[in-house]
């Protein structure tokens, strides 16, 4: 017998919905205006104009990593626009334009020495912070072996190295007996930016393995991740599954298979056309409209001097916090090609990368927070769970995307210690012929 709030007519969701599809409608029409402004300033100001992805087809860069969702972005609307676009030639003129000829940094991106010092360095490596190594201790099992194993941290998307060096890094370094490695992955920080890259998770783990991996030597290592470092994290754990000890995987998104290519399920959910709440709709601004999110780098990471400038008047500090330094710590080019190429061109390998570490039984723990409004948390308590039953998932009540990590440094530290300490003690068990029962 339904109950009385059961009987009562619901709010009519009607007006939300038509005015989402009217603003969202209106970006669709912008999205083609911007297309149409760019292709002439880009004309006149570029030796090599690289077409956007309006005008070119989804064909055999699919088999290099390249995301479906680049080029297939439903909308009815928007896609009359642009073939009513090409009826009049627009597009034609760069459509055959090599990426591989692309200047660096674009027109529209930063030219300031800070966002141009990767040029200098030469070899195209990674960025990357090291932690601070404790004396070892005099006597524990462990560590009379030698030092502990090093662990690798990759940030999120539009964020940086300072994500964990400047948090989860001081708690880290009092007492541990290991290298701590926070990298700047392709694209963000003071990593390259190069105009001519695709930013695939091929590109991206490439990288990192001739940065960090192969000229620091690091046979055995633990991996702690954020976000959509977690796709990263668990592709480059499924290429050396020999050497990693351990996995941490902090608000992953990962949806089970399902029907629709898994592309695009992930740019569905993760950047749902939606008004509220704000993060999310600020996510499918820059997720679903390449000329805009343009604009909005244009805007923003072209002058973040500028912006920086006005945060120290405003906050009256001398500093800008890292946060808000790392949104404009990259090109839109490489924040783009990343979102679309690893986030939802990655989903489309996570569960053969999920299988490869279930298989060589690397340990993974999952942490995520309730209140995440960017990544859902059934990615991690329903989907991971499911499809990796041994891993060891904590869901963290009153935490949202960040602080799930910010705010609780010392705890998170103190869990990270807790995990790894528990691996390498049980592989040093094995490696003593000790059999658990």
């Amino acid at each position: 017998m339904p109950g009385l709030p059961d009987l009562l007519p619901r709010p009519a969701k009607w007006p939300r919905v038509a005015l989402a599809a009217a603003v969202f409608t209106f970006l669709d029409a912008l999205d083609v205006l911007l297309c149409l402004v760019y292709a002439v300033l880009d004309a006149f100001l570029e030796e090599s104009p690289v077409a956007c992805y309006c005008h070119r087809a989804h064909g055999a860069e699919e088999d290099q990593g390249v995301s479906d969702t680049l080029y297939v972005r439903r909308s009815a609307f928007r896609d009359g626009l642009l073939a009513l676009l090409r009826t009049v030639g627009v597009g034609r003129r760069t459509r055959n334009a090599s990426p591989g000829k692309a200047r660096s940094p674009r027109w529209s991106d930063c030219g300031c020495v800070r966002c141009l010092a990767w040029r200098s360095t030469g070899g195209g490596r990674l960025h990357f912070v090291v932690g601070k190594e404790s004396t070892p201790p005099k006597a524990t099992t462990i560590s009379e072996r030698g030092p502990e194993d090093d662990a690798i941290f990759i940030h999120g998307f539009t964020s940086s190295s300072s994500f964990w060096a400047q948090t989860v890094f001081p708690e880290l370094a009092a007492t541990a007996n290991r290298r701590l490695l926070a990298v700047d992955l392709l694209g963000f920080g003071d990593s390259p930016k190069p105009a001519n890259c695709a930013y695939t998770l091929r590109d991206h783990l490439e990288a990192i393995e001739r940065s960090l991996i192969d000229p620091l030597n690091l046979t055995s290592f633990h991996l702690v991740s954020h976000s959509m470092g977690c796709t990263v994290a668990i592709a480059l754990a499924a290429r050396n599954p020999a050497r990693v000890k351990s996995v941490t995987l902090v608000a992953p998104p990962y949806f089970l298979p399902c029907e629709e290519r898994a592309s695009q399920v992930a740019l569905s959910r993760l950047a749902e056309k939606k008004l509220w709440p704000p993060l999310v709709f600020g996510s499918a601004v820059m997720s679903w409209y390449e000329h805009i999110g343009r604009t909005v780098c244009f805007l923003i990471c072209k002058n973040h001097r500028v912006w920086e400038w006005l945060i120290r008047i405003l906050t009256r500090k001398r500093g800008v916090d890292f946060v808000v330094r790392d949104l404009t710590r990259h090109t839109h080019h490489s924040a783009w090609n990343t979102m679309h190429n690893v986030i939802c061109g990655g989903a489309g390998v996570q569960d053969r990368n999920l299988e490869v570490l279930a298989a060589a039984g690397v340990p993974v723990r999952v942490v995520h927070g309730y209140g995440d409004q960017v990544v859902p948390v059934e990615c991690s308590s329903r989907h991971l769970k499911s499809k990796l039953p041994r891993a060891e998932v904590r869901l963290l009540g009153g935490r949202d995307h960040r602080t799930v990590v910010f705010g609780r440094e010392k705890e998170f530290a103190e869990e990270l210690r807790e995990f790894w300490s528990g691996c390498e003690n049980c592989e040093a068990m094995v490696m003593d012929g000790c059999v658990r029962v």
